[in-house]
């Protein structure tokens, strides 16, 4: 299978589109879903809202996801739909994971969060620092299915913020992985190396789609964390971070890599082709590191002499705000001075002279 094959547009959930998507959004569609797909309650949130899980196929190799477990992260939520709707539409490709793979899908594991758009869930827990003491029924809901499933595959779908670049370059790290470490001395069992091929996998097939865009997140250990929790219980785990595509804060450019992302690790899988990536190559995918800032003003001295010393720049992040439900991009002062090596999705510098005028008027001139 070759994901060259796939009309990407074809499949896409025109449903589902922007950066806020909740229970009231997906449930329309779950309840739509072909007779492929077996709809099921699993649990309730804080607020007793449903969680759902749709699980397809019906063949030995047993993969696991959950999407929205921080519940403003809701990039992998849509490609997660436009997964199930490449399985509808097109016969060759789904028959083939169908019959090799059953695959179970936690949609939205936190909906208070995801209606409230906050990370924590309604109780103001982390859920990913809640895998030991499981004090939240939403940890508890998602630690039971993985028990009674029993997966040979874990995928922890979650997004990052837009300060990530890859390594020390300016390309912004549109799609991380990690392969979760299961101790502190973060050494390599089988399970784990296992995942790092399968990121191996996915990381080839990105780089086709956005060379140099594809980052590798930290793998501190932290047994709280459920990707770590998972590993140590000797099940390949993979986290997937949907991060910034250049000029699309609603993340309908990341959606797509995430889905190939997803598409390319199911070939792997249901082709027994695991083996044929070198895990040694995961090392070689860059660091995540935090030099982005959404807008970046090169020489502020030249606005303001008094406030800002020769040469010193100033970086601004948005703050996601939910408003009448649609997320809102509110610039915020992040830091001033020395900011050699950083970067900004937007770049303004105001010994231009068409820059600086721009910065007159723009709204966030406020903040220099």
């Amino acid at each position: 299978m070759r994901l060259s094959h796939i009309d990407y547009d074809s499949i896409k959930e025109k449903a589902l589109k922007g950066r806020y998507i909740t229970h009231n959004h997906i449930t329309p569609i779950l309840k739509n879903l072909p007779a492929v797909f077996k709809l099921e309650e699993i649990g309730r949130s804080v607020k007793d809202l449903p969680i759902y899980t749709v699980t397809f196929g019906n063949g030995p190799k047993k993969i696991l996801m959950w999407s929205q477990m921080h519940g403003n992260e809701s990039t992998t939520t849509k490609a997660i739909f436009d997964l199930f709707n490449l399985i509808v539409g097109s016969s060759k490709i789904s028959s083939t994971i169908l019959n090799t793979c059953t695959i179970k899908i936690i949609p939205i594991l936190n909906p208070d969060g995801a209606m409230a758009y906050t990370r924590m869930n309604a109780n103001i827990v982390d859920l990913n620092r809640d895998a030991q003491e499981r004090s939240q029924p939403e940890s508890k809901v998602l630690r039971n299915c993985y028990e009674h499933f029993k997966p040979d595959f874990c995928f922890n779908l979650h997004g990052q913020r837009t300060i990530f670049n890859v390594g020390n370059s300016s390309k912004p790290a549109t799609v991380s992985f990690l392969a979760p470490a299961f101790d502190k001395e973060r050494n390599i069992s089988f399970t784990r190396a296992q995942s790092m091929r399968l990121i191996v996998a996915m990381n080839q097939e990105l780089q086709e789609e956005i060379p140099g865009q594809i980052g590798r997140y930290d793998d501190g250990f932290n047994a709280n964390c459920v990707g770590d929790t998972f590993q140590m219980l000797n099940i390949p785990t993979i986290l997937f971070e949907a991060g910034h595509y250049p000029n699309d804060y609603d993340r309908e450019e990341t959606r797509k890599f995430i889905f190939i992302a997803m598409f390319k690790a199911l070939d792997v899988i249901s082709s027994d082709t695991l083996e044929e990536y070198d895990q040694s190559a995961y090392f070689e995918i860059p660091d995540n590191n935090k030099l982005f800032y959404d807008i970046l003003i090169k020489n502020v001295h030249i606005i303001d002499p008094i406030k800002y010393k020769d040469g010193d720049s100033l970086g601004i992040l948005y703050k996601e705000v939910l408003k009448n439900e649609q997320i809102t991009f509110e610039p915020s002062f992040e830091k001033s001075g020395n900011l050699e090596g950083y970067f900004g999705h937007k770049t303004y510098d105001c010994t231009s002279e068409n820059d600086f005028s721009y910065l007159k008027s723009a709204t966030f001139a406020k903040l220099i």
